[in-house]
């Protein structure tokens, strides 16, 4: 169970520890409306990862994919599932093969049973902590100009409890544009190196706009599903941001 942002690159993370092949795979390229094609491309997926062992089969909102069956659904979304479920059960069962399945969701309640339970670690990865935040700060603004010190970055990362990995981005883009709002129609006849760098102060305007995406009732939702299916318990502590924290001011 991942919080939203920055998934993909978890999962390439994981692969180029383990040296294997990576494959990113999306719900919609495994999907068809017509009968049967839905199974072949799981096939395929399967073979081609045997062939290319050891691999990683990385699939993002995978409750997009494996979501509950219902008695409404559509035929060839049911045989499809029921083949990605029966690959899944393969993959690994030989002493030979290396194949490690591995899907990311904010949504992990929507999942189908059956594919909860052939996920046999279920982490919950929390939204970035301060330290966290501090280092994503210095490593979104290395490539752009700014005069934030090491204090100014954990200043700005104390003020954004509860943010995710893209909305720090958002952030950090927000700020970059204040200078550059400045200059007005200005900014069409002077060069780039005569824009000032970005400051603390434009971060202080920019969290005023650029809010935390992700709701209090979703936190409620990934520390229940967690005390009831994770392989690892968390406390409030870690799901939870402190609001005191979090002023935007």
């Amino acid at each position: 169970v991942w919080d939203t942002g920055n998934r993909t690159m978890i999962g390439r993370a994981i692969a180029s520890q383990c040296g294997a092949t990576f494959f990113n795979i999306s719900a919609s390229s495994l999907t068809s409306k017509w009968i049967g094609e839905g199974e072949k491309t799981v096939r395929a997926l399967f073979g081609v990862a045997r062939t290319r062992q050891p691999a990683i089969i990385f699939i993002d909102e995978i409750d997009s994919l494996l979501t509950a069956r219902s008695d409404g659904e559509h035929e060839a979304s049911r045989r499809m599932k029921t083949e990605f479920l029966l690959q899944m059960d393969g993959a690994g069962t030989s002493k030979d093969e290396r194949i490690l399945v591995v899907g990311a969701t904010n949504r992990p309640q929507e999942l189908d049973e059956a594919a909860r339970r052939r996920f046999v670690k279920r982490l919950y990865i929390p939204l970035p902590d301060q330290e966290a935040r501090s280092a994503l700060l210095t490593r979104l603004l290395r490539s752009q100009p700014h005069e934030l010190n090491e204090s100014a970055i954990a200043s700005v990362a104390l003020r954004t409890v509860g943010y995710s990995g893209a909305d720090m981005y958002s952030l950090c883009a927000e700020a970059a544009l204040v200078p550059v709002r400045e200059l007005g129609s200005s900014l069409q006849t002077i060069s780039a190196d005569a824009v000032r760098p970005i400051s603390e102060d434009d971060f202080t305007t920019a969290v005023k706009t650029v809010r935390s995406s992700v709701a209090h009732s979703e936190l409620n939702a990934y520390l229940l599903w967690n005390q009831q299916y994770g392989s690892f318990p968390a406390t409030e502590s870690e799901i939870y941001p402190n609001p005191d924290s979090n002023t935007h001011q």
